[in-house]
């Protein structure tokens, strides 16, 4: 399934008065045929392509912008020339108009007003009383975990290569303090420093596989099993070691491009 993240219009013009409109797509890396396919069908005609960060191709694609038809150029012309006789039309009718009859007129005008002032006032206050409570009840709604299913970096990121520092930096950088949520398992365990019941724990995505892995090396560093890991679900094992495979999710912190690893702060671990 090719995943598209944004889309950019533009527009160019060219010969004959024609002109082109532009659409930018994102997709994952090696869907790239397919996404191609789905826009010549719908009438786009494909431009260019460049290599993105997190595993993305970007996809360039133009066609032509309907021409509006010359024959409605005068009809739109005349009516402006009108709407101009009318104009200049009143103006002279307010000119020689007598000052007898425009002076009630104007304070006629000027009573109207007055006493209407204080409730259009209070009517155009209204909705902006209301208008900070709403904007506050937007931004105090709780940020979604992030899965495979509802975010594109990190399927991105769980199908790439441990060596793409650029990509995973980025993706630790923009997702910092975010929630994840994904399929993983124990590579490597060992204890943190001297301790006895606090470890280092090498987690990687989906399976364990002692011939191969995709995505970051992710940690959880000076760790407790019982107390930090947060263990949940209907069989909650005495420990846990390495080969296990776990359902986890864990908090964004950061990415050490020396150590190669992804750091993160479990919030519930599942052994599956």
């Amino acid at each position: 399934m090719d995943i598209e993240s944004y889309q950019e219009w533009g527009s160019l013009m060219a010969s004959d008065d024609a002109s082109y409109e532009f659409k930018s797509v994102q997709t994952v890396r090696g869907l790239e045929a397919r996404t191609m396919a789905k826009w010549q069908k719908e009438g786009w005609e494909f431009v260019t392509e460049s290599q993105e960060p997190l595993m993305r191709t970007k996809l360039t694609f133009r066609r032509l912008k309907p021409k509006q038809p010359r024959y409605l150029w005068p009809a739109a012309a005349g009516a402006l020339v009108l709407i101009g006789i009318i104009v200049a039309v009143g103006a002279i009718g307010e000119d020689d108009a007598p000052e007898a009859i425009t002076a009630p007129s104007n304070a006629a005008v000027v009573q109207t007003q007055q006493p209407s002032s204080g409730p259009a006032e209070d009517a155009t206050k209204e909705p902006e009383s209301s208008e900070p409570a709403e904007v506050a009840a937007v931004t105090s709604a709780p940020e979604q975990t992030l899965t495979v299913a509802n975010n594109a970096d990190l399927a991105a990121l769980l199908a790439g290569s441990d060596s793409d520092y650029d990509a995973i930096e980025g993706f630790a950088a923009k997702y910092k303090g975010r929630s994840l949520e994904f399929d993983a398992n124990i590579a490597y365990m060992n204890n943190h420093g001297s301790y006895k019941t606090r470890y280092d724990i090498l987690i990687a995505a989906g399976d364990y596989s002692e011939t191969s892995m995709t995505g970051p090396n992710f940690q959880f560093k000076d760790v407790n099993i019982v107390t930090d890991l947060h263990l949940t679900g209907s069989n909650i094992p005495d420990g846990i070691g390495k080969g296990d495979n776990l359902h986890i999710v864990a908090q964004v912190e950061d990415f050490n491009r020396v150590q190669g690893l992804f750091f993160l702060k479990p919030v519930s671990t599942e052994v599956r």
